[in-house]
């Protein structure tokens, strides 16, 4: 891959006593130059967190941005993205990346959530795309992707993750949005 070729990660982070989760979109090119940064929010525990990634792909406006990686499936408790609904909208490959072995997420679905909710969820979770296992570096993490095949998700992920096992744009946009967080929390500002 090319050193200038960029990717945008999102990311997002809240406090349990949050209604909204702060989401971050750091624009990082392969050779880990920081290019570009967009801000947004979802609701924790709502079902507009699409939407909102959509919402930042186009306050973003960057044609240059070739690929969307996302930290995980479920942001801000339970707030499914629906992946091929995203790589449609933003027309290019939408890889989500999540860091631990899981059995999925339909239990803590059901356990959390009953009726229209419950529903709504699983309808857009066994929608997605199957995760699969890549190896990075000396760790594993696992890819779901959308415009893209498994293959070839496994080489951008690899391209954007130098060392560790976090991609570089997800990491700078974890790092983000956890500060623009703590900066909103601040009563001071």
């Amino acid at each position: 891959m090319k050193t200038g070729t960029r990717a945008l990660g999102v990311a997002e982070s809240f406090d349990d006593a949050d209604d909204r989760s702060v989401l971050c979109g750091a624009v990082l090119r392969a050779d880990r130059t920081a290019d570009g940064f967009v801000f947004g929010s979802c609701a924790v525990g709502g079902t507009d967190a699409t939407d909102a990634v959509e919402s930042l792909v186009a306050d973003l406006g960057r044609e240059d941005v070739r690929y969307l990686l996302l930290s995980g499936i479920a942001p801000a408790w339970f707030n499914l993205l629906d992946l091929p609904a995203l790589a449609e909208t933003v027309s290019r490959p939408v890889l989500s990346v999540s860091f631990e072995s899981s059995p999925g997420l339909e239990p803590a679905l059901r356990r959390e959530f009953a009726g229209d909710a419950l529903d709504g969820r699983l309808a857009t979770y066994r929608a997605q795309p199957p995760r699969r296992r890549v190896a990075v570096n000396d760790g594993v993490v696992w890819v779901r992707a959308a415009g893209v095949d498994a293959d070839r998700a496994a080489g951008i992920v690899r391209a954007y993750t130098p060392e560790g096992g976090r991609p570089e744009p997800l990491r700078v946009a974890r790092l983000a949005a956890r500060a623009a967080r703590r900066f909103r929390a601040n009563d001071d500002v």
